[in-house]
Order: C-alpha cells, then sequence, then structure tokens
C-alpha cells in the first residue's frame, strides 16, 4: 500500500513526492526498500502495488522489475479497507485461493532474514485455515504511538513459529498503560501488515462491511473492460472510507497473530526516524554536511546545506531546497500540524 502523504516528514515529504518515494533511511527510497525485503519470498511478477494516480509514474520508474500492470491505481483514497479490497479483485483473477500479504510501502525493517521467515509463518497460517493473519510486533520500548494487540491462547504452530488467537485490539495507550503492557508482556505493536487468502479477505469484507462489498461486487463486474477506471473511479468516489483495522480486524471472529521480532519501525515521524538511524558518539544522527560542538541527541537531514550545532541537545532539524524544519524531539508527530496550516493558507508552493 503506497498511497499515504507522509505528512509527519514535512518538509521532504512533499503531495507529489511523499515518504515512501525518499532516500531518508538509506540509499534506496523506502518503496525501493520494502520490494527489495519481500523479494527474497516473492517474485517480482506477484508483487503488486496500490497508489493514487499523482505517484503511478514515479513509483513505475523506482520499480522497474515491477510489471507496470501490477500497479493499481485507486481513483482517491479511501482509507485501507476500500484500497485492500480493490487488489484483491485483481488478485482474485489470477488465483482466488492464494495467500496475500498486505504490507505498508514505509516500513523499515532491520533483520530482513527473521522478517521473511515470519511472513512465511503467516502464509503457511493462512493456507491451512481460513483466518486472518496479523503480525504483532514484540515491543522494545513503552510506546505512545502505536496501537497494540493482546494476545489470546495459542492456536498451532507454522513455520515453527507460535500462533496464537488475538485476546483484544487495543487503541495508543498513555504512557503508564504502554508501560504496563511492556511489564506485563502478551502486548504487541500492531503493524498494520496482514496475510490471508484472496478468498478470506473478500468473505470478511462481505460479512462485515456489505457496503463495501456491494461496491466490489459492482468493480468486479467492469474490469477488463472499456468502462474499466471510468466505472471503478465513479464506484469508488461513492465508498465510505474506513480502515482495514476498524472495519474488519477488530470484528472477525477469525484473526490470528504471529510474533514479529525483526527490528522494525513505520518511521512514521522524525523522531521514529532517529530511534532508527545510526549515531555519532554523542547520540546525533546526521544525514548531510554538519558540525557539531557540545551537541548531542539531534536529528540532522540536510538536502545540500551545511548544518552547525553548538550547544544545542534533542532537537530536529530538517532542511529542504525551499524550507527548513526546527522541532524539538518529541514533538514531531505534531510536524502534521504545520502541514495543516500551510494547507488554510493556501500556500500550496510548500506542500
Amino acid at each position: 500500500m503506497a498511497g499515504g502523504r507522509g505528512t509527519r516528514f514535512w518538509p521532504l515529504s512533499r503531495a507529489e513526492k511523499p515518504k515512501h518515494l525518499l532516500n531518508i533511511a538509506g540509499e534506496r527510497s523506502i518503496i525501493q526498500q520494502t520490494v527489495d525485503r519481500i523479494s527474497a519470498y516473492i517474485a517480482k511478477e506477484d508483487i503488486y502495488v496500490v497508489t493514487v494516480a499523482i505517484h503511478a509514474a514515479a513509483l513505475a520508474a523506482q520499480l522497474p522489475d515491477i510489471p507496470r500492470d501490477n500497479i493499481i491505481v485507486e481513483p482517491v483514497g479511501r482509507n485501507t479497507a476500500p484500497c485492500i479490497g480493490l487488489a484483491a479483485l485483481y488478485l482474485k483473477r489470477r488465483n482466488p485461493d492464494e495467500t496475500m500479504a498486505v504490507l505498508p510501502a514505509d516500513h523499515l525493517i532491520t533483520d530482513e532474514g527473521r522478517f521473511v521467515e515470519t511472513l512465511a509463518a503467516a502464509d503457511e497460517m493462512a493456507r491451512r485455515t481460513p483466518s486472518l493473519i496479523t503480525i504483532g510486533i514484540t515491543p522494545t520500548r513503552a510506546e505512545t504511538g502505536y496501537g497494540y494487540i493482546e494476545r489470546g491462547e495459542m492456536e498451532g504452530r507454522a513455520g515453527g513459529r507460535e500462533i496464537f488467537r488475538v485476546g483484544a485490539f487495543r487503541e495508543k495507550p498513555d504512557r503508564a498503560t504502554a508501560q504496563r503492557f511492556l511489564q506485563q508482556g502478551g502486548f504487541y505493536w500492531n503493524s498494520g501488515m496482514f496475510v490471508w487468502t484472496v478468498a478470506t479477505i473478500l468473505e470478511e469484507i462481505e460479512r462485515l462491511l456489505p457496503d463495501l462489498s456491494g461496491a466490489l461486487d459492482e468493480m468486479d463486474a467492469v474490469i477488463g473492460t472499456a468502462e474499466e477506471r471510468a466505472r471503478i473511479a465513479d464506484i469508488y468516489a461513492g465508498v465510505t472510507p474506513i480502515s482495514i483495522d476498524y472495519g474488519v480486524m477488530e470484528r472477525s471472529t477469525r484473526v490470528l497473530l504471529v510474533e514479529g521480532t525483526f527490528g522494525w519501525s513505520d518511521i512514521g515521524s522524525w523522531d521514529a526516524l532517529w530511534e532508527v538511524l545510526g549515531k555519532d558518539g554523542d547520540d546525533n544522527a546526521v544525514t548531510g554536511d554538519h558540525i557539531a560542538v557540545k551537541a548531542s541527541r539531534n536529528l540532522v537531514h540536510s538536502s545540500g546545506k551545511l548544518v552547525t550545532l553548538v550547544g544545542v541537545s534533542d532537537i530536529i532539524i530538517v532542511e529542504s531546497e525551499d524550507s527548513i524544519l526546527v522541532c524539538k524531539r518529541g514533538s514531531s508527530q505534531e510536524v502534521k500540524d504545520a502541514v495543516d496550516i500551510l494547507e488554510a493558507r493556501k500556500m500550496d508552493d510548500y506542500l
């Protein structure tokens, strides 16, 4: 899924080139890293990308080994349940009983071998049972920025991994609750990564989201016809936005969990990026030219200019061609509020 705007990564992430198309965590873009990672398990011709029209050409250029027909264009963003449903329609034409892994385009994973092993275990379980498999990340800190999944009873094993029933989904907690989850154990970060068969997810959408299912049936009838693009755009415009978590996962009785211990971040903000980047002896994470004097625990991302830090700690500085962001570490979730102000003031050149 590659349709987000990445507004918390302003000023680098822009409407025409959002976070997943940027090289902010390595020499290749985040979407390229995602495809590289799963190519160890999934053939390139079996990888599909769902995006919006404004990003389709850039994605095709960055992913030349992915068949152009495998880039599915959403007419308009309607959150993750419609996005996944639309992708399932195209995959159904190849094999409705095949497994389908749903992965956001903007995650960072450090132990790719363990990730592939986890994906294989989920794949095996999804083939054996008509279940919705979610990958829950074993927490490493009391994080308040993620939703949590509470583990239930063990259901079985697959690929040498224990598979559990899901006890409950929990909203993003306050600090005290997150600390309790960490100490108690049995709670996992909700990664937003799922594995199921195409038939199973379409069945659950039909049962739990009948209005969306009806719209998908209408779209299914025109795929492959001369009317496909126009009719899907018309039908999609009337679809109610809803996430797969709220619409299906939190309401289904068929949800299982496999643990993920492979070094994961959704890099949803500049703070999250600081957590995963390499650092110097003073815990500064720096991309680009810089000088640091008595400066520690900072994040600097320079697109060309020299950045000099003197006597400052716990700040974020991001320099782009036309803008500079300065904020305290711990406050970068609020960068989205600055983007909202730019939109309200119609400062479109900075968006």
